[in-house]
Parts: C-alpha cells; structure tokens; sequence
C-alpha cells in the first residue's frame, strides 16, 4: 500500500519518495488536500487525471483551468473538447487510449502560468504519474509542460514536429489546445494544420512501436 496522506512531505523542498503510490487514483485524494504550494489555498478541485491508467500514450499539459477547478478533471473545459476530437480524428480514444494529465494539479488564479515553485512542489505528482503509467510515448502540450519536464528553453514554435527522447521513449511537443483556440485558421502552415500534421506523426509511432514483437 502507499504511504497514508499524513507521511507526504507537505514542504516543497521535501520530495515526494518514488513508490509512494500504489496506483494513479491513490494520487487523487492527497491531491484534492494538497497544500505543497500557494494553489492549494485558492484551489476548488484538484485536477489529477482523466483517461487510461494502462495508456501508451502520455499527453501532458500546463495546468487545469476555471471548469477543470470545478470539475476536478484536466481537460474538460473548451480546449480539452478540442484536444478530444483531435484525438479521435486519428481513432484515438481519449477514455481508452490516453492518459491526460497537467504539470501542475490545481488551477493557478486567473489560468496564469503556474510560478517555478508551484512547479517544483507538484512535479513529484506528475514523476509518479509517469512511473505508473509507463507510457511508451510522450505528447508535450505546450511550453510549460515541455520546459517542466525535459528542462528545454527551446519553444513549441522550434520544436513541435520533431522527436524527442524523454526518459528513453519518444516524445513530441506540440500546441497547447487553447492556442488553437485563439488561433482557428486551418490554413497550410497554421497552428490547426500543423497540429494536424503532429498527431498524425504520434499515432504513426504509437502504431509502429506496437508493430514491434517487444512492446
């Protein structure tokens, strides 16, 4: 069993140990009591995951916002809705597929971007997130997931449509849903249409590593 709620360190500086949990919903509930960081005093819900826990496919975001705040779920507001159905225009299924989750689990005030400390204190979250799903290819969702977890300074504009190696796996960078939203040309070379041209590559390389006898 992981440790109770009462063993995790609350300071920021006091990693969370790896192993601590037995699965991803053992995270769920020391999340929503969570106060590792400012966040948790203005919070409403915790937005810990949504998705499948045995997915490949790893899709990681920045932070939940106003609807994920009151939902307790990543990725249901407009942006999230846009995220499904560019999931499911390459027949991935976001409840069977993937799993979804935020750098940071709580909503930063006004959806800003989360500070560097409120990073640090969530990432062990995030760090055992990974080790139980053990996905076999990473999606970036934007510039703060991609600098969080791989230390990358590079933006999304350099580097969305490139490979990546992140913990030995694959892993892609690509715009964040809401910037499709405030961008919805579909134009060649747009945000839309390049976004396309990048989920067409990771359902490429989802099928190509299942194609291989060892996974």
């Amino acid at each position: 069993m992981g440790a109770t709620f009462e063993a995790i360190p609350t300071s920021p500086d006091v990693p969370i140990p790896a192993g601590t949990y037995p699965d991803v919903e053992a995270l769920v509930p020391h999340c929503q009591r969570c106060q590792r960081c400012r966040l948790g005093a203005t919070r409403t819900h915790a937005a810990v995951h949504r998705g499948n826990p045995t997915a490949r496919l790893m899709l990681i975001g920045e932070g939940p916002g106003e609807l994920e705040d009151r939902q307790g779920r990543p990725f249901v507001g407009p942006a999230g809705q846009l995220l499904d159905r560019i999931l499911a225009a390459v027949d991935l299924d976001p409840a069977r597929d993937v799993f979804i989750c935020n750098v940071v689990k709580c909503r930063p005030p006004g959806n800003r971007v989360p500070e560097p400390d409120e990073v640090a204190a969530c990432l062990p979250y995030l760090e055992e997130q990974i080790r139980l799903v053990d996905p076999a290819v990473f999606v970036f969702l934007g510039a703060t997931a991609l600098r969080a977890c791989t230390g990358e300074a590079r933006g999304i504009t350099r580097l969305r449509g490139q490979w990546l190696t992140h913990r030995g796996r694959p892993a892609m960078a690509v715009f964040h849903p809401s910037y499709l939203l405030r961008n919805p040309a579909r134009t060649p070379g747009s945000p839309k249409w390049l976004m396309w041209q990048d989920i067409r590559a990771v359902r490429a390389q989802l099928d190509a590593l299942a194609a291989q006898p060892d996974r």
